[in-house]
């Protein structure tokens, strides 16, 4: 087999896992809410609590930790940590951001989930498939911190780790990106497509380099974002300097539905 034909086969079969992932019961499309509780009247520290729309009970933080509290029984939800299943079938999830906690609730028969037909993706081809390089910007690992606009409207801090370099038509071009804990490299991108051809941004992630920074980037593994199978995520948008001049036709361009 060519290696074309291998990348060929390959993206199929991350594609079919991928369209597998975000149509899951409790996948990107089943999210139908995320609910911050300092906008809830009453869910401060020692208040009352305050209510969300379309779930029972009330909701207050109390050390750390979301408090739900219903027919007078108490039931406190660590961040990301065990959800509460209702008896409906929803989920519920405490998360923290910068601080502020919140609740998502994710919803199997969501309007979205039950109306999603698969995710619109340009061909693979192999000449998205190039050698990078990852330079870190502190050879101890250090992050720097960048103030960033997030789907919600909000802003908040974005955590970068160093640059990927790679080349596409002979130009060198670089990318600040997220060292995840297990090394993973992760950028928000735009590029030439975004907002036509491609949803306005898109998540690419590259694997943890050689002690040396090198590493195989496969552009035709560039997705969309989770804010593009659901409004109540709160995705970043990229940050400054991660906006490509060509049109990056590779990978996922949009939700497809019903």
């Amino acid at each position: 087999m060519s290696a074309e034909a291998e990348t060929v086969l390959a993206w199929k079969r991350w594609h079919e896992r991928r369209v597998e992932t975000v149509s899951a019961p409790y996948g990107p499309l089943a999210l139908i809410g995320t609910y911050w509780l300092d906008d809830l009247d009453g869910a401060g520290e020692g208040g009352e609590g305050g209510t969300i729309p379309g779930l029972p009970g009330r909701w207050r933080q109390r050390d750390g930790a979301v408090v739900h509290e219903a027919d007078g029984v108490a039931t406190a939800l660590e961040t990301e940590g065990e959800p509460l299943i209702l008896p409906d079938g929803r989920k519920l999830l405490a998360i923290v951001r910068e601080g502020l906690l919140a609740v998502r609730v994710w919803d199997p028969e969501s309007p979205a989930r039950r109306a999603f037909a698969g995710i619109a993706a340009f061909e693979p081809d192999e000449r998205w498939v190039v050698p990078a390089v990852f330079r870190p910007f502190d050879a101890e690992g250090g992050v720097r911190t960048v103030r960033v606009p997030n789907a919600d409207g909000k802003e908040r801090g974005l955590g970068l780790g160093g640059e990927l370099a790679f080349t596409v038509d002979g130009t060198e071009h670089t990318l600040s990106v997220t060292v995840e804990d297990s090394g993973r490299l992760w950028a928000v991108v735009a590029d030439a497509t975004s907002g036509a051809a491609s949803f306005r941004f898109r998540f690419l992630y590259a694997p943890a380099p050689a002690a040396d920074g090198s590493l195989t980037l496969d552009l035709n593994r560039t997705t969309l974002p989770p804010c593009a199978f659901a409004d109540a995520f709160i995705c970043p948008f990229p940050p400054p300097g991660n906006t490509l001049p060509f049109a990056l036709e590779a990978g996922e361009r949009a939700v497809l539905t019903a």
